[in-house]
């Protein structure tokens, strides 16, 4: 019954409509998010992979400044949507993009560096956080994970302190980190006889001490 009711209830949908007023909120109320633009940023020579980034620029320059683009659902207009461009510019500069480009994105906007509220926020405020994949994993096992907020601090201290020895990777840090900490708790897991595991400040401490202290030598291996 219900799935007759459900295969019933999507004849009625007009779909045609729907795409219709799909494309109508496009046109008036889109926002096109362009991540990590400052890949296409560069100087003009005449050769080399610069001479495509600049390519790229201007194939993104008529959508960008207004145009009619072709989709499966016909054709959108871009003249009115909201386009934001990100990017981390720390090899390049905005001004290595295409003059053009440039001023189709008047205001610009720094951001500051991920800070130790960021990265706690991160670890426990979104639905996939880090924290909560690793206690579901560990339950897999039956292990009980209890991570204090002390800890946690610990924790962001210790990825803030990594991006600032080593290259700045923002929240990619955490992965590392965590990867660190659990490391020996997710190996021992089947065998481990107290399922119950508690991770305060000092196992932190203890765990990525070596991590903490220790420089990004990769730059200096041949």
């Amino acid at each position: 019954m219900k799935i007759l009711t459900q295969q019933e209830a999507h004849k009625l949908i007009d779909m045609d409509g729907v795409h219709e007023e799909a494309v109508r909120r496009a046109e008036e109320r889109g926002i096109v998010f362009i991540d990590e633009i400052d890949k296409i940023a560069g100087k003009s020579y005449s050769s080399g992979p610069d001479v495509s980034r600049e390519g790229v620029q201007r194939d993104i320059l008529p959508i960008v400044e207004g145009s009619t683009v072709n989709t499966k659902y016909g054709p959108v207009k871009t003249d009115f949507m909201l386009f934001i461009g990100a990017g981390a510019f720390h090899v390049s500069k905005v001004t290595d993009l295409i003059p053009e480009l440039q001023g189709r994105f008047p205001v610009r906007v720094e951001l500051d560096s991920l800070g130790l509220k960021e990265f706690r926020a991160i670890l426990t405020q979104p639905s996939n956080a880090l924290l909560k994949q690793y206690k579901g994993l560990l339950a897999v096992e039956g292990i009980d994970l209890t991570v204090t907020d002390d800890a946690l601090d610990e924790i962001a201290l210790a990825a803030a302190q990594m991006n600032e020895l080593n290259e700045n990777i923002g929240a990619r840090r955490l992965y590392t980190v965590m990867e660190k900490l659990f490391e020996e708790i997710s190996f021992d897991a089947p065998e481990m006889e107290n399922r119950n595991v508690n991770i305060d400040r000092d196992y932190v401490g203890k765990a990525l001490e070596v991590s903490k202290v220790t420089k990004d030598l990769n730059k200096y291996i041949i």
